[in-house]
């Protein structure tokens, strides 16, 4: 007997075959498929049967009410990382024409939603794939900012230039070996953007060691991190000289980001 998809999930891909809204299709349920729409739904059908991640499919998810193009190349962006905008934003709030740098960008969203909030602002980008950059690069030309994208890992990526206000990153966190890895969405998402394959925290220690040459004096950090990580980044950010360390909490109440203060000097 073939599987079916929940109700939602249905007219998620229906919409998306058709190129129609939710609400039309409830105004419209009593209308027949043609045959090239049905035999397209059935193809998105099985690859959801099989587990392929629904964002991956329509190639879009909302992210801060916004909507981003998605595809393989890219993490699908999770309500978690709002917290890390929101952060940043909070941060910048008294500071005019700020200078914001998002490492390992992705999709673009961290980026895109701080040049959304603060047009103002010059925002930098950064990512290892070129792949994900043209998805970025893609996001933000749709939704009408402006962020400068650069290739390469980390702050390699960067030439000499002007110091930044708050630098911000998701970097990959998850152990290598979580069974959840290979459960899920997670089967389907770029493993790079996920896992470092050592520990989890080699991201952290790569730019926490070379972040000082790259904020302002007073400049801000900020990092995204796993629920059980947030001892080992904030003990990394005090070793390094960084003060007023604070960690956020996200929706679930789980510790989510991390960061504080450069001292100059340290």
């Amino acid at each position: 007997m073939r599987r079916h998809l929940p109700r939602l999930e249905t007219s998620i891909l229906l919409g998306k075959v058709l190129g129609r809204s939710r609400e039309w299709l409830l105004t419209h349920d009593d209308e027949s498929l043609a045959e090239s729409d049905h035999a397209a739904y059935l193809k998105l059908e099985e690859r959801r049967i099989q587990g392929e991640p629904i964002a991956y499919l329509v190639g879009q998810r909302e992210f801060m009410s916004l909507p981003f193009v998605v595809d393989a190349s890219v993490l699908i962006p999770r309500p978690d990382t709002e917290l890390l905008v929101e952060v940043g934003l909070n941060t910048l709030s008294t500071l005019p024409d700020p200078k914001i740098l998002d490492l390992g960008t992705g999709s673009g969203v961290i980026a895109v939603c701080l040049a959304k909030a603060r047009p103002d602002a010059r925002v930098v980008a950064t990512d290892v794939s070129e792949a994900a950059l043209s998805i970025a690069r893609l996001n933000a030309q749709q939704l009408g900012v402006t962020v400068e994208f650069l290739a390469g890992a980390w702050f390699g990526a960067l030439t000499q230039g002007p110091l930044f206000d708050v630098i911000v990153s998701n970097p990959p966190y998850i152990h290598p070996q979580n069974a959840h890895l290979v459960e899920g969405d997670l089967r389907f998402e770029p493993r790079g953007a996920l896992t470092d394959e050592i520990n989890g925290l080699e991201a952290y220690d790569i730019i926490i060691a070379e972040v000082g040459h790259w904020l302002t004096p007073g400049g801000w950090l900020w990092l995204e991190h796993g629920y059980d990580q947030a001892e080992a980044v904030t003990d990394r950010l005090r070793q390094a000289g960084f003060c007023e360390i604070k960690t956020f909490h996200d929706v679930a109440g789980q510790p989510r980001v991390s960061g504080g203060s450069y001292n100059v000097g340290s």
